[in-house]
C-alpha cells in the first residue's frame, strides 16, 4: 500500500477540480462577486487554498520556501481567471513536488510544526488539509452556480 502515492493522486485530481471551477466562471469580474449572506468570492477561496496548500504542505513539507500572506489571500480582487489557474497550477506543482519528498513510513511521524493540534501525524494534517480543500472546493462551485444562474435570468 502506498499512502503517499494515494495522497498525491487526490491533492492532483481535486486541484484539478478547483481549476476547472474557476475557469467556468463566465468572466473576470463574476469571479470576485459573491451572494447574499457569503462573504467570500471563488477567487479568494482559490487564493486561500493556494496558501493554505502552499505553506502546509510546500513549505513545511517541501522545504519550498514560501512566505504565506493569508490577509491577501482574502483582499486581492480583480485578477483574471488565467491569472488564478497560474496561482493554482503552481500550487499544485508545489503540493506535488512536496509529496514527492515523503514516504509512507513519514506519514505516522508528527507533523514539523503545531498547528493542527499537538502530535498530530503528517498523515492527519495530509487528511485533514484535503477535507478543507474539498469544503472550499464545494463552496466556488455553489457560488459559480448561483452567479451563473442570476446573470442568466
Amino acid at each position: 500500500m502506498n499512502m503517499v502515492h494515494d495522497f498525491q493522486t487526490l491533492y492532483e485530481k481535486y486541484l484539478n477540480q478547483v481549476i476547472a471551477e474557476i475557469q467556468q466562471f463566465s468572466n473576470n469580474e463574476q469571479l470576485w462577486q459573491t451572494v447574499p449572506g457569503v462573504i467570500n468570492t471563488g477567487g479568494n477561496l482559490a487564493l486561500h487554498l493556494a496558501g493554505n496548500l502552499q505553506t502546509f504542505i510546500g513549505a513545511v513539507l517541501g522545504n519550498s520556501g514560501y512566505v504565506r500572506n493569508r490577509d491577501a489571500e482574502f483582499a486581492t480582487k480583480g485578477l483574471s481567471i488565467q491569472e488564478v489557474c497560474q496561482i493554482l497550477d503552481a500550487a499544485k506543482a508545489e503540493v506535488l513536488s512536496a509529496l514527492e519528498k515523503i514516504t509512507d513510513a513519514h506519514l505516522q511521524t508528527a507533523y514539523p510544526i503545531d498547528k493542527f493540534g499537538a502530535e498530530k501525524t503528517t498523515g492527519y494534517v495530509l487528511l485533514y488539509l484535503l477535507g478543507h480543500l474539498n469544503y472550499h472546493l464545494g463552496q466556488i462551485n455553489y457560488i459559480r452556480r448561483i452567479l451563473s444562474q442570476s446573470t442568466n435570468r
